[in-house]
């Protein structure tokens, strides 16, 4: 059950918004093997005096994505899953240097979902020890 928060400075159209949203979207899809139903994606858009980026960045550009989880997936699954997320976004525009993912994990038993349920305590329909 992936949380993902999407934040940037750039107003976009609401296609573009949900372009960039679903380039997310698709490399967890792909690389974490979660169920389209896992999917929590929320794009935030902040003032550009509000969102500070590195000097030699373009603000307009600049991406951060957090994404909290489920512990448990390999080095490997991890450096895949920003490969594809940078490639997608790229795809976007979005040049690749302007691109900051943040993977926070945090063990099952840490997560209600569900309908209240620790997360440790049922099935979520996908492995996550890829």
């Amino acid at each position: 059950m992936p949380m993902t928060l999407i934040e940037i400075a750039n107003k976009y159209t609401k296609e573009q918004e949900i372009a960039l949203m679903k380039a997310v979207d698709s490399a967890l899809l792909e690389i974490f093997k979660v169920t389209p139903e896992a999917i929590n994606t929320r794009l935030m858009i902040h003032e550009p005096h509000r969102f500070s980026v590195p000097a030699d960045c373009n603000p307009e550009r600049y991406v951060i994505i957090n994404i909290d989880c489920f512990s448990g997936r390999s080095l490997d699954t991890k450096r895949n899953l920003y490969q594809a997320i940078v490639e997608q976004l790229n795809i976007l525009g979005i040049p690749k240097d302007h691109i900051k993912i943040v993977l926070r994990e945090s063990a099952k038993e840490n997560w209600g979902i569900l309908g209240g349920f620790a997360g440790c305590d049922v099935d979520v329909g996908y492995k996550v020890k890829i």
